[in-house]
């Protein structure tokens, strides 16, 4: 099935969308990944949503890809006497490693890693930044805290640490067991949640052995400032709006939203807009208009990909969701300065023989009217290296790797099939045309068709051929 967008959908799984019937209606309506959030859900619910992925899959002939999000380490206080406190500004509170359950005055925080980090002049946030509190006194155990913005501090809610990166590592325990089971799964990317620095992303690295593509989350401060070498490391990136408009102010987010965006368009990453896109949506039929030119910006922007997440998983409209992000994607690229602001934030021209090739597809799709742009890809870099560049025509990526196929779901305007590798060019010919006409593309007009020589190299991007219809 070819969508009549480059843009990307991904679509959260949850209690609202756990059905077969459903999951295949929100592909229908356009879901190109499905996120499997390993904060909410079993591991059997997980399960019978992937299988039931993979059926649908199968039904419809065409790759889906499956995002594997990783819960990553919370940081909560624990629990209150009363089951919660109402805490006044201007009043002291104190964070401690004392177990017993919490007062007004003080509450057990079982994070040692915070208590070592923690400097007088800091500021803490609980209950997802709905509270503030300013450190006024620090010890190996106990943080004195001054109250500037009360409210309600419940058992178990959660405290965030803006101001400091925190020594505590990117995986924890469930995050392990949760990752080997989305390997042994067949999961294709894998998201790892609160990364802090390029290091943090080694472990999981050599956990995953190759078998996914590995994300990271940006979302906390410390991410931003080493953004450019998370990049170079990660295969993908999640720009994650929610934790990141709680450690740093909103007005900051939409420039380091466009920033990323632009970086990772530069690296040739794939990049993922996410959280409270159409927010309302959880309970309205229909979204705010700040939401629907909330996802038109990061259309605008050349996002790889946008994302559903409480919308698709838990609200009362899932499907509709992805209806509504789907025209409103569709109808933006349609306008007519989608491709000049696209030309405008272009990245720079890099050397070699395969950028070179992927630069003159742009050009020659900005001249003519081509039907697709056809890539044979092994490892799903030639389709990549297109895709860097936003060509004015879609992008069938044939390769002979299921996988290479499933992780490429997610790349801006590629349409990924899996074929068998192509023996000459004269069966690349074939095979290219065949499976663009069966994908649905304009018979009546050029084909444009990228390859690497010798066939099922990796990396030998060398050649580009224009196939005009007989």
């Amino acid at each position: 099935m070819n969508r009549n967008r480059a843009t990307k959908i991904v679509a959260t799984l949850g209690p609202a969308s756990s059905t077969e019937d459903v999951i295949e209606r929100l592909y229908l309506s356009g879901a190109d990944v499905f996120r499997l959030n390993m904060s909410h859900g079993s591991h059997a619910e997980h399960t019978e949503r992937l299988r039931a992925i993979r059926r649908i899959e199968a039904r419809h002939a065409r790759p889906i890809g499956v995002l594997l999000d990783l819960q990553g380490p919370k940081l909560r206080v624990a629990k209150f006497r009363d089951g919660q406190v109402c805490l006044q500004a201007g009043q002291a509170f104190c964070f401690d490693q004392d177990t017993t359950p919490g007062s007004e005055s003080r509450v057990y925080l079982p994070h040692p890693e915070i208590f070592v980090v923690a400097a007088v002049g800091d500021i803490l946030l609980a209950n997802d930044g709905l509270l503030r509190f300013r450190i006024t006194e620090t010890t190996l155990t106990c943080i004195t805290t001054e109250v500037l913005v009360g409210g309600v501090l419940s058992d178990r809610k959660g405290v965030n640490v803006p101001s400091a990166p925190l020594p505590i590592p990117a995986l924890t325990a469930k995050d392990r067991e949760d990752l080997q089971f989305g390997l042994e799964l067949g999961v294709d990317w894998v998201a790892l949640s609160f990364v802090q620095r390029a290091e943090d992303l080694r472990e999981a690295r050599t956990l995953i052995r190759g078998h996914a593509k590995l994300m990271a989350k940006i979302e906390k401060p410390s991410a931003v400032d080493s953004i450019d070498a998370i990049i170079h490391v990660a295969d993908g990136i999640m720009i994650a709006r929610g934790d990141m408009g709680v450690e740093m102010p909103p007005e900051d987010v939409p420039v380091i939203q466009k920033r990323i965006v632009g970086l990772c368009r530069e690296a040739g990453k794939p990049v993922v807009v996410a959280t409270q896109m159409l927010e309302s949506m959880i309970n309205s039929a229909a979204p705010t208009r700040a939401e629907a030119s909330d996802v038109a910006t990061a259309v605008f922007d050349g996002a790889d990909a946008v994302m559903l997440s409480a919308e698709s998983a838990s609200g009362k409209f899932p499907v509709e969701s992805v209806q509504m992000m789907n025209r409103v994607v569709e109808r933006t690229e349609c306008a007519p300065s989608y491709r000049e602001f696209l030309r405008a934030v272009r990245p720079p021209a890099s050397s070699g023989t395969a950028e070179a090739i992927s630069a003159a597809i742009f050009t020659i799709t900005s001249r003519i009217c081509v039907s697709a742009t056809v890539a044979y890809t092994t490892s799903g870099a030639t389709a990549s290296r297109i895709a860097r560049e936003r060509p004015a025509s879609p992008i069938l990526s044939l390769t002979p790797d299921q996988s290479v196929a499933r992780q490429l779901a997610l790349t801006w305007g590629t349409c990924p099939l899996q074929i068998e590798d192509a023996k000459d060019v004269e069966d690349m010919v074939i095979k290219a045309t065949a499976a663009a006409s069966d994908v649905g593309f304009d018979r009546n007009k050029p084909l444009l068709i990228a390859a690497g020589v010798p066939f099922g190299v990796p990396g030998t991007s060398n050649l580009l051929r224009v196939v005009w219809p007989c």
